[in-house]
Protein backbone atom coordinates (compact mmCIF):
# COMPACT_ATOMS: atom_id res chain seq x y z
CA UNK A 1 0.00 0.00 0.00
CA UNK A 2 1.30 3.47 -0.91
CA UNK A 3 1.21 6.12 1.81
CA UNK A 4 1.88 9.81 1.29
CA UNK A 5 3.68 11.83 3.95
CA UNK A 6 4.18 15.58 3.90
CA UNK A 7 7.82 16.57 4.41
CA UNK A 8 7.74 19.11 7.23
CA UNK A 9 10.89 18.43 9.24
CA UNK A 10 14.52 18.95 8.25
CA UNK A 11 14.93 15.18 8.19
CA UNK A 12 11.97 14.79 5.85
CA UNK A 13 13.21 17.53 3.50
CA UNK A 14 16.65 15.97 3.38
CA UNK A 15 15.01 12.66 2.42
CA UNK A 16 13.07 14.57 -0.26
CA UNK A 17 16.27 16.04 -1.72
CA UNK A 18 18.24 12.81 -1.54
CA UNK A 19 15.64 10.45 -3.02
CA UNK A 20 16.96 10.85 -6.61
CA UNK A 21 20.43 9.84 -5.41
CA UNK A 22 19.12 6.32 -4.90
CA UNK A 23 16.73 6.36 -7.89
CA UNK A 24 19.57 7.28 -10.27
CA UNK A 25 22.51 5.66 -8.50
CA UNK A 26 23.30 3.53 -11.56
CA UNK A 27 22.83 6.32 -14.14
CA UNK A 28 25.81 7.76 -16.03
CA UNK A 29 23.71 10.73 -17.15
CA UNK A 30 21.95 12.05 -14.05
CA UNK A 31 23.63 15.08 -12.45
CA UNK A 32 23.15 15.41 -8.68
CA UNK A 33 22.35 18.78 -7.12
CA UNK A 34 24.34 20.19 -4.24
CA UNK A 35 22.24 18.99 -1.30
CA UNK A 36 22.82 22.10 0.80
CA UNK A 37 21.76 24.42 -2.03
CA UNK A 38 18.69 22.34 -2.83
CA UNK A 39 17.60 22.46 0.81
CA UNK A 40 18.02 26.25 0.78
CA UNK A 41 15.77 26.42 -2.29
CA UNK A 42 13.01 24.84 -0.22
CA UNK A 43 13.70 26.93 2.89
CA UNK A 44 10.93 29.47 3.39
CA UNK A 45 13.25 31.71 5.40
CA UNK A 46 15.96 31.83 2.72
CA UNK A 47 14.18 31.69 -0.65
CA UNK A 48 12.20 34.91 -1.27
CA UNK A 49 9.95 33.16 -3.79
CA UNK A 50 7.89 32.14 -0.76
CA UNK A 51 6.77 35.75 -0.36
CA UNK A 52 4.68 35.25 -3.50
CA UNK A 53 4.31 31.47 -3.64
CA UNK A 54 3.70 28.51 -1.43
CA UNK A 55 4.93 24.96 -1.69
CA UNK A 56 4.32 21.68 0.08
CA UNK A 57 6.60 18.69 -0.28
CA UNK A 58 5.40 15.11 -0.27
CA UNK A 59 7.06 11.72 0.03
CA UNK A 60 5.57 8.43 -1.12
CA UNK A 61 6.31 5.27 0.86
CA UNK A 62 5.66 1.62 0.14
CA UNK A 63 5.69 0.24 3.66
CA UNK A 64 8.92 1.84 4.98
CA UNK A 65 10.63 2.27 1.61
CA UNK A 66 10.77 5.73 0.03
CA UNK A 67 9.54 5.35 -3.57
CA UNK A 68 8.63 8.85 -4.81
CA UNK A 69 8.42 12.58 -4.17
CA UNK A 70 6.69 15.71 -5.48
CA UNK A 71 6.55 19.43 -4.73
CA UNK A 72 3.09 21.02 -4.96
CA UNK A 73 3.45 24.74 -5.79
CA UNK A 74 1.12 27.70 -6.11
CA UNK A 75 2.67 30.89 -7.48
CA UNK A 76 0.22 33.56 -6.32
CA UNK A 77 1.68 36.18 -8.68
CA UNK A 78 0.63 33.91 -11.52
CA UNK A 79 -2.77 33.11 -10.05
CA UNK A 80 -3.83 36.57 -8.84
CA UNK A 81 -1.94 39.03 -11.06
CA UNK A 82 -1.99 37.10 -14.33
CA UNK A 83 -5.24 35.28 -13.63
CA UNK A 84 -3.65 31.97 -14.63
CA UNK A 85 -5.20 29.55 -12.17
CA UNK A 86 -2.48 26.93 -12.37
CA UNK A 87 -1.48 24.33 -9.80
CA UNK A 88 2.23 23.83 -10.36
CA UNK A 89 4.18 20.73 -9.45
CA UNK A 90 7.83 19.80 -9.78
CA UNK A 91 10.69 17.78 -8.36
CA UNK A 92 8.50 14.84 -9.33
CA UNK A 93 10.37 11.54 -9.16
CA UNK A 94 9.10 8.02 -8.68
CA UNK A 95 9.84 4.37 -9.22
CA UNK A 96 8.19 2.66 -12.18
CA UNK A 97 4.94 1.95 -10.36
CA UNK A 98 1.71 3.60 -11.52
CA UNK A 99 0.25 3.41 -8.03
CA UNK A 100 3.11 5.55 -6.71
CA UNK A 101 2.90 8.27 -9.36
CA UNK A 102 -0.89 8.36 -9.11
CA UNK A 103 -0.83 8.80 -5.34
CA UNK A 104 1.56 11.73 -5.66
CA UNK A 105 -0.41 13.39 -8.48
CA UNK A 106 -3.68 12.85 -6.62
CA UNK A 107 -2.16 14.78 -3.71
CA UNK A 108 -1.17 17.67 -5.99
CA UNK A 109 -4.58 17.75 -7.66
CA UNK A 110 -6.38 17.78 -4.31
CA UNK A 111 -4.45 20.90 -3.27
CA UNK A 112 -5.29 22.53 -6.59
CA UNK A 113 -8.97 21.85 -6.07
CA UNK A 114 -8.80 23.23 -2.51
CA UNK A 115 -7.48 26.50 -3.97
CA UNK A 116 -10.12 26.43 -6.74
CA UNK A 117 -7.48 26.34 -9.46
CA UNK A 118 -8.34 25.34 -13.00
CA UNK A 119 -5.57 22.91 -13.91
CA UNK A 120 -2.34 21.28 -12.81
CA UNK A 121 0.84 21.60 -14.88
CA UNK A 122 4.27 20.10 -14.42
CA UNK A 123 6.98 19.43 -13.99
CA UNK A 124 7.82 23.08 -13.39
CA UNK A 125 9.51 25.04 -10.63
CA UNK A 126 8.56 28.21 -8.83
CA UNK A 127 9.58 30.55 -11.67
CA UNK A 128 11.19 30.79 -15.11
CA UNK A 129 14.67 30.48 -13.61
CA UNK A 130 13.88 27.02 -12.24
CA UNK A 131 14.10 23.69 -14.03
CA UNK A 132 11.27 22.70 -16.35
CA UNK A 133 9.89 19.74 -18.25
CA UNK A 134 9.93 15.95 -18.25
CA UNK A 135 12.55 14.67 -20.67
CA UNK A 136 11.22 12.64 -23.59
CA UNK A 137 14.35 12.39 -25.76
CA UNK A 138 18.06 12.46 -25.05
CA UNK A 139 18.36 9.92 -22.27
CA UNK A 140 21.87 8.95 -23.38
CA UNK A 141 23.48 12.33 -22.73
CA UNK A 142 24.42 14.03 -19.48
CA UNK A 143 21.93 16.54 -18.17
CA UNK A 144 23.14 20.09 -17.52
CA UNK A 145 22.92 21.32 -13.92
CA UNK A 146 20.00 23.56 -14.91
CA UNK A 147 17.65 20.80 -16.13
CA UNK A 148 16.02 17.72 -14.67
CA UNK A 149 16.97 14.24 -15.81
CA UNK A 150 14.44 11.43 -15.64
CA UNK A 151 13.90 7.81 -16.60
CA UNK A 152 12.15 7.10 -19.95
CA UNK A 153 9.09 5.65 -18.21
CA UNK A 154 8.08 9.00 -16.66
CA UNK A 155 6.15 10.30 -19.67
CA UNK A 156 4.08 7.10 -19.81
CA UNK A 157 2.94 7.69 -16.25
CA UNK A 158 1.73 11.20 -17.06
CA UNK A 159 -0.27 9.96 -20.03
CA UNK A 160 -1.71 7.02 -18.08
CA UNK A 161 -2.97 9.42 -15.40
CA UNK A 162 -4.83 11.62 -17.87
CA UNK A 163 -2.28 14.37 -18.49
CA UNK A 164 -1.89 15.94 -21.92
CA UNK A 165 0.98 17.87 -23.47
CA UNK A 166 0.92 21.58 -22.59
CA UNK A 167 4.31 22.95 -23.69
CA UNK A 168 7.21 21.50 -25.65
CA UNK A 169 10.86 22.40 -25.25
CA UNK A 170 14.05 21.51 -27.08
CA UNK A 171 17.70 21.63 -26.05
CA UNK A 172 20.34 21.97 -28.70
CA UNK A 173 24.11 22.16 -29.02
CA UNK A 174 26.66 23.09 -31.63
CA UNK A 175 30.45 22.88 -31.91
CA UNK A 176 32.11 26.26 -31.51
CA UNK A 177 33.81 25.72 -34.86
CA UNK A 178 30.34 26.21 -36.43
CA UNK A 179 30.47 29.86 -35.38
CA UNK A 180 31.69 31.86 -38.37
CA UNK A 181 32.49 35.46 -37.36
CA UNK A 182 31.72 36.82 -40.81
CA UNK A 183 28.03 36.14 -40.03
CA UNK A 184 28.00 38.93 -37.42
CA UNK A 185 31.37 40.76 -37.39
CA UNK A 186 30.55 43.54 -39.85
CA UNK A 187 26.89 43.67 -38.88
CA UNK A 188 27.65 44.31 -35.21
CA UNK A 189 29.87 47.29 -36.05
CA UNK A 190 27.10 48.82 -38.15
CA UNK A 191 24.50 48.16 -35.45
CA UNK A 192 26.65 49.76 -32.75
CA UNK A 193 27.09 52.90 -34.85
CA UNK A 194 23.47 53.10 -35.96
CA UNK A 195 21.98 52.76 -32.47
CA UNK A 196 24.92 54.22 -30.49
CA UNK A 197 25.51 51.01 -28.58
CA UNK A 198 28.54 49.63 -26.81
CA UNK A 199 29.40 46.34 -25.19
CA UNK A 200 30.59 46.05 -21.61
CA UNK A 201 33.43 43.71 -20.68
CA UNK A 202 33.89 42.32 -17.18
CA UNK A 203 36.81 40.64 -15.47
CA UNK A 204 35.52 40.62 -11.88
CA UNK A 205 32.16 39.59 -10.46
CA UNK A 206 31.86 42.83 -8.48
CA UNK A 207 31.94 44.74 -11.77
CA UNK A 208 28.76 42.95 -12.85
CA UNK A 209 26.71 43.66 -9.74
CA UNK A 210 25.82 47.34 -10.44
CA UNK A 211 24.09 46.16 -13.64
CA UNK A 212 22.46 43.01 -12.23
CA UNK A 213 19.14 44.57 -11.21
CA UNK A 214 18.80 46.15 -14.64
CA UNK A 215 19.48 42.76 -16.18
CA UNK A 216 16.56 41.20 -14.30
CA UNK A 217 14.34 44.13 -15.29
CA UNK A 218 15.29 43.52 -18.91
CA UNK A 219 14.69 39.80 -18.44
CA UNK A 220 11.16 40.62 -17.31
CA UNK A 221 10.56 42.91 -20.28
CA UNK A 222 12.04 40.67 -22.96
CA UNK A 223 10.32 37.45 -21.84
CA UNK A 224 6.94 38.90 -20.80
CA UNK A 225 5.20 37.75 -23.99
CA UNK A 226 6.03 34.06 -23.50
CA UNK A 227 3.17 31.84 -22.39
CA UNK A 228 5.08 30.41 -19.43
CA UNK A 229 6.43 33.68 -18.03
CA UNK A 230 6.16 34.80 -14.41
CA UNK A 231 8.02 37.99 -13.53
CA UNK A 232 11.02 38.13 -11.22
CA UNK A 233 10.22 40.42 -8.28
CA UNK A 234 12.61 42.90 -6.66
CA UNK A 235 13.17 40.71 -3.62
CA UNK A 236 13.93 37.71 -5.83
CA UNK A 237 16.58 39.66 -7.76
CA UNK A 238 18.90 39.81 -4.77
CA UNK A 239 18.48 36.10 -4.16
CA UNK A 240 19.23 35.13 -7.76
CA UNK A 241 22.22 37.46 -7.91
CA UNK A 242 23.80 35.67 -4.97
CA UNK A 243 22.75 32.22 -6.13
CA UNK A 244 23.80 32.34 -9.79
CA UNK A 245 26.25 35.09 -10.61
CA UNK A 246 29.03 33.68 -8.43
CA UNK A 247 28.88 30.50 -10.55
CA UNK A 248 29.50 32.44 -13.75
CA UNK A 249 32.85 33.55 -15.06
CA UNK A 250 32.48 37.37 -15.24
CA UNK A 251 33.97 37.36 -18.73
CA UNK A 252 31.02 35.16 -19.79
CA UNK A 253 28.52 37.90 -18.90
CA UNK A 254 27.88 40.29 -21.78
CA UNK A 255 25.87 43.49 -21.55
CA UNK A 256 25.03 45.94 -24.33
CA UNK A 257 24.08 49.51 -23.39
CA UNK A 258 22.96 52.58 -25.36
CA UNK A 259 24.31 56.12 -25.19
CA UNK A 260 22.04 56.82 -22.19
CA UNK A 261 23.61 53.89 -20.30
CA UNK A 262 20.35 51.93 -20.68
CA UNK A 263 20.76 48.17 -20.84
CA UNK A 264 19.34 46.93 -24.15
CA UNK A 265 20.74 43.40 -24.36
CA UNK A 266 22.46 40.78 -22.23
CA UNK A 267 23.68 37.21 -22.28
CA UNK A 268 24.85 34.95 -19.50
CA UNK A 269 26.88 31.88 -20.33
CA UNK A 270 27.92 29.32 -17.74
CA UNK A 271 30.71 26.75 -17.77
CA UNK A 272 29.36 23.22 -18.04
CA UNK A 273 29.47 21.90 -14.49
CA UNK A 274 27.77 18.53 -15.11
CA UNK A 275 30.82 16.27 -14.75
CA UNK A 276 32.10 18.29 -11.78
CA UNK A 277 28.76 17.91 -10.00
CA UNK A 278 28.80 14.18 -10.64
CA UNK A 279 32.21 14.01 -8.95
CA UNK A 280 30.98 16.18 -6.07
CA UNK A 281 28.00 13.82 -5.58
CA UNK A 282 25.92 16.38 -3.74
CA UNK A 283 28.59 17.73 -1.40
CA UNK A 284 30.69 20.88 -1.59
CA UNK A 285 33.13 19.63 1.05
CA UNK A 286 35.70 18.27 1.29
CA UNK A 287 36.31 17.93 -2.47
CA UNK A 288 33.19 19.08 -4.32
CA UNK A 289 34.06 22.77 -4.23
CA UNK A 290 37.40 22.00 -5.81
CA UNK A 291 35.79 20.09 -8.68
CA UNK A 292 33.42 23.01 -9.34
CA UNK A 293 36.18 25.63 -9.23
CA UNK A 294 38.25 23.55 -11.63
CA UNK A 295 35.32 23.31 -14.06
CA UNK A 296 34.66 27.04 -13.77
CA UNK A 297 38.24 27.75 -14.74
CA UNK A 298 38.96 25.03 -17.27
CA UNK A 299 35.71 23.76 -18.83
CA UNK A 300 35.83 23.79 -22.62
CA UNK A 301 32.05 23.42 -22.84
CA UNK A 302 29.62 26.25 -22.07
CA UNK A 303 25.87 26.66 -21.62
CA UNK A 304 23.97 29.68 -22.88
CA UNK A 305 21.87 30.23 -19.79
CA UNK A 306 20.00 33.47 -20.52
CA UNK A 307 19.85 35.90 -23.40
CA UNK A 308 17.53 38.88 -23.60
CA UNK A 309 16.99 41.85 -25.89
CA UNK A 310 14.86 44.88 -24.99
CA UNK A 311 11.57 44.88 -26.96
CA UNK A 312 12.55 48.21 -28.56
CA UNK A 313 15.65 46.56 -30.03
CA UNK A 314 14.35 43.14 -30.98
CA UNK A 315 14.81 42.29 -34.67
CA UNK A 316 17.47 45.01 -34.94
CA UNK A 317 20.49 42.72 -34.77
CA UNK A 318 21.65 43.48 -31.22
CA UNK A 319 22.38 39.78 -30.73
CA UNK A 320 25.19 40.21 -33.30
CA UNK A 321 26.99 42.49 -30.83
CA UNK A 322 26.62 39.87 -28.11
CA UNK A 323 27.79 37.06 -30.39
CA UNK A 324 30.86 39.02 -31.39
CA UNK A 325 31.81 39.55 -27.75
CA UNK A 326 31.23 35.88 -26.97
CA UNK A 327 33.20 34.80 -30.03
CA UNK A 328 36.26 36.72 -28.89
CA UNK A 329 36.02 35.34 -25.36
CA UNK A 330 35.39 31.75 -26.46
CA UNK A 331 38.28 31.86 -28.94
CA UNK A 332 40.60 32.99 -26.16
CA UNK A 333 39.30 30.28 -23.80
CA UNK A 334 39.46 27.47 -26.36
CA UNK A 335 35.77 26.59 -26.06
CA UNK A 336 34.74 23.44 -27.94
CA UNK A 337 30.97 22.97 -27.54
CA UNK A 338 28.08 25.35 -26.87
CA UNK A 339 24.87 24.09 -25.24
CA UNK A 340 21.52 25.84 -24.95
CA UNK A 341 19.01 25.58 -22.15
CA UNK A 342 15.44 24.35 -22.82
CA UNK A 343 13.65 26.71 -25.19
CA UNK A 344 9.96 26.70 -26.05
CA UNK A 345 9.35 25.13 -29.43
CA UNK A 346 7.04 28.02 -30.34
CA UNK A 347 9.63 30.70 -29.49
CA UNK A 348 10.48 31.46 -33.11
CA UNK A 349 12.50 34.57 -32.24
CA UNK A 350 15.06 32.65 -30.21
CA UNK A 351 15.37 29.89 -32.81
CA UNK A 352 16.15 32.44 -35.52
CA UNK A 353 19.01 33.85 -33.44
CA UNK A 354 20.87 30.54 -33.53
CA UNK A 355 20.12 29.33 -37.03
CA UNK A 356 23.50 30.34 -38.51
CA UNK A 357 25.33 27.99 -36.12
CA UNK A 358 23.59 24.81 -37.33
CA UNK A 359 22.52 23.63 -33.88
CA UNK A 360 21.46 20.03 -33.34
CA UNK A 361 18.60 19.18 -30.98
CA UNK A 362 19.85 16.55 -28.55
CA UNK A 363 17.11 16.61 -25.91
CA UNK A 364 13.39 17.28 -25.87
CA UNK A 365 11.11 17.76 -22.90
CA UNK A 366 7.50 18.67 -22.19
CA UNK A 367 5.23 19.94 -19.50
CA UNK A 368 1.85 18.27 -19.16
CA UNK A 369 -1.47 19.42 -17.77
CA UNK A 370 -4.72 18.08 -16.42
CA UNK A 371 -7.90 20.02 -15.86
CA UNK A 372 -9.10 20.06 -12.29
Amino acid sequence: MITIKEATTNKDLKAFVKFPFSLYKDSKYWVPPIVKQELETFNKDKNPIFKDAEARFFLAYNNDELVGRVAAIVNWLEVNKQQIKKMRFGWFDFIDDLEVSKALLDTVEAIGKEHQLDYAEGPVGFSNLDKVGVMTEGFDSIAPMITWYNHPYYIDHYIEHGYTIEKEYSESKFPFENVKPEAFKKAQELIKRRYKLRALKFTKTEEVMPYADRMFDLFNESYASLSSFVEITDVQKEYFKNKFISFVNPEYIKFVIDDNDRLVGFAIVMPRFAEALQKANGKLFPFGFGHILKAKKNSKDVIFYLIGIHPDYQNKGVHAVIFNEMYETFTEKGIRTCYRTPELEDNEAIHKIWKHFDPVVYKRRKTLRKNL
